[in-house]
């Protein structure tokens, strides 16, 4: 790849580490979400064992790329984005994609419309790995950021993502068990 090329595509990813995403890290500040796609990936190579039938580079591709159009965007919270939001993003992202050079712009265009239509195991895990992540940085949270609904998505959220899996589902299962400690222990 031009060397050139290679640095517009870095300066354009670096603004993800200056796009705050709605969660708080442990620390109290605002995760960016370079952080959360940096942690998305180590989720799916820490499990690629969980999974010996799956090509999990590709899925760590995915988790490293997916959020790349909130560079254009900002996050937008699960919660709050609509479907023009989601069109902007894909529209913005898709005409990026389509200016990188080969073999970059079709495989990052093949890998977008696989994550997009979640019609194979990859895909399944990547998305699994991109919700749990957000439950996990909420657990990891002072509750005191989480906003009233914020409680009942972090015991619900990404259940129908993980049940394809067994694994994922038992994840999925101590997720939300460290989720009720953490309200109960508020109660306290």
């Amino acid at each position: 790849m031009d060397a050139n090329k290679l640095l517009e595509i870095l300066h354009l990813a670096e603004k993800l580490k200056d796009v705050p995403r709605h969660c708080v890290t442990s620390g109290g500040r605002r995760e960016s979400v370079a952080e959360h796609s940096w942690r998305t990936a180590l989720m799916a190579y820490l499990v690629k064992d969980e999974f010996p039938d799956a090509d999990m580079d590709r899925v760590i591709k995915m988790c490293l790329i997916h959020d790349l159009g909130e560079a254009f965007t900002g996050d937008i919270p699960v919660f709050a984005k609509t479907e023009e939001d989601e069109a902007r993003e894909e529209r913005l992202l898709m005409d990026w994609t389509a200016s990188l050079p080969e073999p970059y712009a079709s495989e990052m265009t093949a890998l977008y419309e696989e994550m997009k239509q979640r019609s194979t195991v990859e895909a399944r895990i990547y998305k699994s790995m991109d919700s749990l992540e957000a439950v996990i940085q909420h657990n990891e949270s002072e509750i005191s950021t989480w906003e009233p609904h914020e409680y009942d998505l972090n015991l619900n959220y990404a259940w129908d993502r993980v049940a394809f899996s067994g694994y994922l589902t038992k994840l999925r299962s101590a997720i939300r068990a460290e989720t009720e400690a953490k309200i109960e222990k508020s109660r306290e």
